[in-house]
């Protein structure tokens, strides 16, 4: 097989393009390498190592983990009856393989065997590794919970539990969710109470936990009975024993290789992790941030996969005497699908980015490993604030982009293949099967535009717009196609003023019109700057920006228009709700 960094020229376009000396350089700021037998020499050293390790990855997934998807799609995970889950041999090797490589600690400190990866690093390797199995990016992704754990848990519990993350000893669950507390996460009721030793147990269930049955569990419980609210949950760690049971594995559309339980917990052992009654408002929040980026990563290796997948099949079969690639009709559909994963791809790539500077700079900030002048400290602050309130609006907005995106190229994959697309023969299926959770799980889409729609209406968007707007082009063709971006931006600025005036509920009503227009220009300046180092850029920026502006244009119109009907006459248009007998 390929490796599958090597073989994409988009992600190490995007490699070479950022500046990744920059980013090393934070990186790398007071890291916290121990006694690692590898630490960098200088900026040009960590840039090289990140290129092995992204080229490490790409090997595995070309030559292990692609490979075993198929047959680990068809056949699963095992429940067993004691309440515990096997793994399919394969995912397992997949795991083994992982680890082996020392690919499993890849943004944790060196001092714990990790990599000391930025994150925009890791979304690279994210998305590689979801390219190959989706399923298995669940494993691989939940990395996050190894930085939360590095983040807020005291110096014990990292000592013990982040050693084992690096060298893959132990994979890792988020249990957040319940029956009755899905994307409303104050609704968790899982209890925590301290036994007559002062030791925190935790009782309760919970559901649709990826990767339930791995070794170490975050669990956001309620420690507070007298508070209902999202100021009564902590956040807790448990190593699986026999007092947490699998009581049931979901049986799912897509992603078969990914287990996803239902947990019981009877009187479990657990720590608490940070503080009492931060467990969502702090340290939940910060995780699923992580986790959001993740998916977008991952919508990008779903996207990847079937537009290889669409785009061979449409240079290789024949119709009518010709490659069906040169009907108008398929050539659109195929350079649509590629247009718009390199889009999705520079909004993720250019989130994770920011992440990188917003993290980098609270941990010197907040880290204490050296002493700060009151200037810098001022100065780290007001930065914190700046990118806080970017990745509030930035974070959302990939995850939803880059989900919603991968939903459209998988069903194109599959509509170019036509009847070979819903066979199993091709793997087509599978691809429109896995990106289906995409648009669902970290948060729906509808979430995410409800958490973005803040940040374009509350004047981020217009001073991030702002500032991309400060580049200049020499290339009079990407001249104009910034001056038609900024006029765009101006058509959105009035349409936010005007839905001011209006309810709340008619902003929610319309929001998702108004983030996607926002995402078009971000995505639009992102593109222009990528084609001033490459000819063939220019043509991206073009077809993107000039298929995007009518659709700004028409978005703008109708929330303009006052039109509330969806809410006004709800009753009429939904019609009665049917009788289930």
């Amino acid at each position: 097989m390929a490796n599958f960094f090597l073989d994409n020229r988009d992600i190490r376009f995007l490699f070479d393009h950022v500046n990744m000396a920059e980013l090393a350089r934070i990186q790398e700021l007071d890291a916290e390498n121990g006694q690692a037998d590898y630490a960098p020499t200088d900026e040009a050293d960590t840039v090289d190592n990140y290129r092995r390790v992204l080229e490490i990855v790409g090997q595995v997934a070309g030559d292990v983990i692609a490979p075993n998807a198929e047959q680990v799609d068809e056949e699963g995970n095992t429940l067993n009856d004691n309440g515990t889950v096997t793994y399919h041999p394969l995912v397992q090797q997949n795991l083994d393989t992982m680890g082996q490589a020392d690919l499993m600690g890849f943004t944790l400190p060196r001092k714990y065997g990790g990599l000391n990866c930025p994150n925009l690093v890791y979304t690279m390797a994210t998305e590689i590794v979801s390219r190959a199995d989706a399923s298995f990016m669940n494993m691989f992704g939940l990395q996050g919970i190894a930085e939360t754990v590095n983040a807020f848990a005291n110096d014990e519990i990292k000592d013990e539990v982040l050693p084992r993350f690096a060298s893959g000893e132990v994979t890792g669950a988020m249990v957040l969710t319940e029956p009755d507390a899905g994307s409303d996460l104050q609704a968790v009721r899982l209890r925590a109470e301290q036994n007559g030793d002062g030791n925190w147990v935790l009782n309760g269930v919970k559901r649709f936990i990826t990767n339930g049955c791995g070794e170490i569990l975050l669990t956001l419980a309620r420690s507070e009975p007298d508070i209902a609210d999202g100021r009564g949950l902590s956040l807790f760690i448990s190593e699986r024993d026999e007092t947490i049971r699998v009581r049931h594995l979901e049986e799912k559309h897509g992603i078969h290789g990914s287990p996803t339980c239902e947990l019981v917990y009877d009187n479990t052992p657990a720590r608490l992790v940070g503080e009492r009654q931060r467990g969502l408002i702090t340290y939940v929040l910060a995780l699923m941030n992580g986790a959001r980026v993740g998916i977008a990563a991952q919508s990008l290796g779903i996207a990847e996969a079937a537009y290889r997948l669409g785009r061979t099949y449409a240079h290789t079969r024949q119709q009518f005497g010709v490659p069906i690639e040169k009907m108008p009709a398929v050539a659109e559909m195929v350079t649509n699908m590629q247009v718009d994963i390199e889009a999705a791809r520079a909004l993720a790539y250019h989130t994770s980015w920011i992440c990188d500077h917003e993290n980098n700079n609270l941990r010197v900030l907040e880290g204490g490993r050296r002493e700060l002048g009151d200037e810098e400290k001022k100065q780290r602050k007001q930065l914190s604030r700046g990118y806080k309130r970017l990745n509030s609006m930035l974070t959302p907005m990939s995850k939803y982009y880059c989900s919603e995106m991968c939903i459209e190229v998988a069903n194109a994959a599959v509509q170019v293949l036509g009847g070979s697309g819903y066979i199993k023969d091709y793997a087509a299926q599978r691809y429109l099967r896995d990106s289906r959770i995409t648009t669902i799980y970290e948060g729906t889409s509808q979430l995410q535009v409800v958490a973005a729609i803040r940040g374009v209406t509350s004047g981020t968007f217009e001073q991030f717009a702002g500032e991309l707007e400060q580049k200049s082009y020499d290339d009079p063709a990407l001249a104009e196609l910034k001056e038609k971006l900024v006029a765009a931006k101006q058509i959105i600025l009035e349409t936010i003023q005007f839905v001011k005036t209006q309810s709340s509920a008619y902003v929610d009503l319309h929001a998702r019109r108004l983030v996607d227009s926002a995402i078009a220009v971000i995505v639009g300046h992102l593109l222009l700057d990528q084609a001033t180092a490459c000819d063939r850029k220019k043509v991206v920026a073009r077809r993107f920006i000039t298929s995007r502006l009518p659709e700004i244009k028409k978005n703008c119109e109708i929330v303009r228009s006052g039109d509330a009907m969806p809410i006004d006459e709800y009753e009429l248009l939904a019609g009665p709700v049917p009788s289930l007998d």
